[in-house]
């Protein structure tokens, strides 16, 4: 079952403290490499260098951070929890009252139980983040608050994967590696994103060439947008990972233009595995790295087909956005979904019909009989045929067939790969 090894490899990653740069990167892209896809390219551009309007910020690492009462117990810990320190936090190593503790403390009172998750990569600062049970908790008291971090020039790091097919034109799928101590919100797209690479490494005849990229949110894409934009000219289809683990039901963004061929053929597979799914508005709702691939000067065909889109659900951006919030049904529906789209993409030709008026069906062992008025699987079947062959006038492809048929283009695939080989019809 690929759900519960996509599973394995989300809780393998899980404890790392990743942000848009440093060690926590490498460590995840460094295991992606190692264990599932050798030919991983892994990237480092320099802090200070210019990527399109942006300049690739300071690398920060952390080892460790703590805020201990006046006995000398500690009350939080980032080695509990990834979640408690503000990301990008400066070192420090101060004692201070509680009343200006609390001006860096960060909690949800709407959401008790959960720690949020917050970041100030382009604001030099440093902060807690606890549960809002135990901020109502603290008393008043000298506190001792210690981080060990580094803010310093290094790099930003960045991974693709390149997989040649027998065309130029790329399907092109992207995920983010940047958040920590998140399952759906952060890797669930990177473990859906590295098995479906490994399929297609394995997948005899690929008709597309594929890349994969791995980069932090929003700084790593316009960094990729920046160094590759040149094989971006080469992308067909384009799919944004993020948000793929959770058992709920799909959430459809659609791509800037909304009319792309990845939107036909998201829309049509959606729709046969679920028809009560939600499509959101790409300006009203966008928020992941399609807000860089779709915009005006780049332009991507790029969707996301998501389980619970990011911002609409409550454990969005908090520690209960946790394993148990994840499951191995919902990757592996997710997994599922996004080959279905690739194999269709894969075999989505525009037809024609090799011969004049419908094709003598008997001869190719094919019983139109109708029995007693009513019809049998041999009749339906040709009946089907005849339909098919109704619509190869070379203006449409698998996808419009399907449509006109209510059938799943991935269900039609054999038939049309059969009644080509039987010389009925041809790619036009």
């Amino acid at each position: 079952m690929v759900g519960k090894s996509i599973y394995n490899f989300i809780n393998n990653l899980f404890q790392i403290p990743r942000s848009i740069t440093g060690d926590g990167v490498r460590e995840t892209l460094g295991n992606i490499q190692e264990n599932y896809l050798p030919s991983l390219n892994i990237y480092e551009i320099p802090t200070g260098e210019k990527i399109e309007d942006w300049t690739v910020p300071k690398e920060w690492n952390i080892k460790d951070a703590y805020i201990k009462n006046s006995n000398g117990k500690k009350i939080i810990s980032f080695k509990d929890n990834n979640l408690h320190i503000v990301g990008y936090s400066k070192p420090i190593n101060i004692k201070l009252r509680l009343e200006e503790l609390k001006e860096h403390l960060y909690s949800l009172p709407e959401q008790p139980d959960a720690i949020p998750y917050v970041t100030s990569y382009y604001k030099e600062t440093w902060g807690f983040c606890m549960n809002h049970k135990q901020y109502e908790s603290l008393k008043d008291d000298e506190y001792e608050v210690k981080i060990d971090s580094q803010l310093e020039d290094g790099s930003l790091t960045y991974a693709d994967l390149l997989i040649k097919g027998k065309e130029k034109k790329e399907i092109f799928i992207s995920t983010y590696i940047c958040h920590p101590a998140m399952a759906n919100n952060e890797l669930s797209g990177p473990g859906v994103s590295t098995y479906l690479a490994k399929w297609l490494c394995e997948r005899p005849n690929n008709r597309f060439t594929y890349r994969f990229c791995f980069v932090p949110e929003t700084v790593g894409s316009i960094a990729y947008i920046s160094k590759h934009r040149t094989e971006l000219d080469n992308v067909y289809a384009a799919f944004n990972l993020t948000c793929v683990g959770d058992d709920k039901d799909y959430s459809f963004l659609p791509s800037r233009r909304g009319n792309t061929i990845t939107d036909k053929v998201a829309r049509h597979c959606i729709k046969y595995q679920q028809s009560n799914y939600k499509e959101y508005n790409f300006l009203k709702d966008r928020g992941s790295d399609e807000r860089q691939y779709c915009s005006p000067k780049v332009d991507l065909p790029m969707v996301s087909i998501m389980k619970s889109k990011y911002g609409e659900y409550p454990e969005y951006h908090t520690s209960l956005d946790n394993m148990d919030f994840i499951s191995a049904v919902g990757l592996e529906d997710s997994y599922k979904i996004h080959t279905e789209c690739i194999e269709i993409l894969e075999n989505n030709y525009f037809y024609k019909s090799k011969i004049r008026g419908e094709p003598f069906l008997t001869k190719r062992g094919k019983n139109y009989m109708i029995v007693g008025g009513k019809e049998n699987d041999e009749s339906r079947s040709a009946q089907l045929i005849l339909d098919i062959m109704s619509c190869c006038d070379g203006n449409m492809d698998i996808i419009d067939i399907s449509e006109a048929l209510d059938i799943y283009a991935f269900d039609l695939i054999p038939i049309m790969q059969s009644l080509e080989s039987d010389q009925l019809i041809e790619k036009n």
